[in-house]
């Protein structure tokens, strides 16, 4: 029929219950990924910024601004952005990734590169914030864990294949900025993709209940951050993302010392295991105990932290990638979806954007710290202690009473 709503779109008076993700959830998807796309490269800037001859001192905070300028800017864009305006702001905010991309090819400099990490904080805050907003809008209760299975798949696929990719092509390109410009080929696919999508977006979202494309309000807000479950799973999704963010701005660093093998092919590794388990759990997130099997995985990722420094070149050192890709495979889109079950319908969407603002936190704090300590003369392997113990940290954190709530179950 004419007027119907797109797939996966109910009435405005229908029930959650009876959606299934669509289309219109896998496009946003699609748009999530290339949106890391264009973030996932940057895993050799902290290495790009030596080759420029930027400062030690300077080169832990340039890596970190873009995710800090992201993390502070946050802050002011989700209580702003809504369903009815996030359709133009991707748009918009995709045409802005295009140009920074461009941009890292002219600057060189301390206070060019400053301005351009902030303004390409700003452009991946408005995109991902957007995005995610209309993605989430389209996952109903029942289906949460398969539904973040997918986006957190859609986010990981770059992390899979730009870094193994771009280490292919650099012995061929004048440096790594040429790569940096180059990735935003994705970023004008997903502007395509978007224009193609825009009647069914648009029919998508007049569609839905007035409650989901309202903002949040302020009692609201203030509710949300006194929930316990809420708060405990946003502190164990920084600590996840603080890992994280030291195995992918500092691994190449600790493999150039060890010389246990490939940095690129441990990502690809790495990212293949995430991806290949979340595949394979996309059917059994919703049927598992997701806070026993948090805790399990969490586990795995503190003792495979701590052994990196320590991997055998070869076998090992690609052993090790694959433990790190599936503990993180299983746990970060475990964390999502009880995040998500942890809150009030109206404030699900501003709550997985909170996810990302989070990983901003993280991105931005963990560069900074490491940075410091790396210039005081602690050495790699001393930074994935630390990283390890912060995983071993996360784990303790979920043996609250706050956690089982969030699924209806003690602990």
């Amino acid at each position: 029929m004419k007027n119907s709503p797109p797939d996966g779109v109910a009435g405005k008076n229908a029930n959650f219950k009876d959606l299934t993700p669509g289309w219109d959830f896998y496009a946003q998807c699609l748009v999530i990924a290339a949106a890391f796309a264009n973030v996932s490269v940057f895993y050799s800037f902290y290495h790009y910024l030596g080759n420029l001859d930027i400062p030690v001192a300077w080169r832990g905070f340039l890596v970190g601004l873009e995710p800090m300028a992201a993390f502070v800017l946050r802050l002011f864009v989700l209580p702003w952005i809504s369903l009815r305006n996030a359709y133009t702001v991707t748009a918009v905010s995709l045409v802005l990734l295009i140009g920074v991309s461009w941009s890292y090819l002219a600057a060189t400099t301390v206070p060019a590169l400053v301005v351009l990490r902030v303004i390409h904080g700003a452009a991946f805050v408005l995109l991902t914030s957007s995005v995610v907003a209309l993605a989430v809008a389209f996952i109903p209760p029942q289906e949460s864990g398969r539904a973040f299975s997918t986006l957190s798949i859609a986010t990981m696929v770059p992390y899979a294949l730009i870094p193994p990719l771009s280490e292919r092509v650099l012995p061929w390109v004048r440096n790594e900025a040429v790569i940096y410009a180059g990735v935003s080929v994705f970023a004008v696919a997903a502007l395509l993709l978007i224009a193609a999508l825009r009647p069914r977006i648009t029919a998508a979202v007049a569609g839905m209940d007035a409650a989901l494309l309202r903002r949040p309000r302020r009692d609201e807000l203030r509710e949300n951050f006194r929930h316990p479950p809420v708060i405990l799973f946003m502190g164990v999704i920084f600590l996840v993302y603080v890992v994280h963010a030291t195995i992918f701005y500092f691994l190449k660093d600790l493999t150039l010392e060890t010389r246990a093998g490939d940095v690129g092919w441990f990502f690809s590794v790495a990212m293949a295991a995430m991806i290949a388990v979340r595949v394979a759990g996309t059917a059994l997130f919703d049927r598992i105990d997701k806070v026993a099997a948090l805790r399990l995985f969490l586990a795995g990722l503190a003792a495979c932290v701590v052994f990196l420094p320590h991997a055998p070149p070869g076998a090992g050192y690609y052993l090790a990638a694959i433990v790190y890709g599936v503990a993180v495979g299983v746990i970060l889109p475990l964390l999502n979806a009880l995040l998500f079950l942890s809150s009030p319908p109206p404030l699900r969407g501003f709550n997985s954007n909170m996810g990302l603002f989070i990983m901003d936190g993280a991105y931005f704090l963990t560069p900074y710290a490491w940075g410091i300590l790396i210039a005081a003369g602690a050495g790699f392997a001393f930074i994935f202690y630390a990283a390890g113990i912060l995983a071993g940290l996360a784990l303790l954190t979920t043996a609250g009473r706050a956690t089982g709530a969030a699924t209806g179950k003690g602990t």
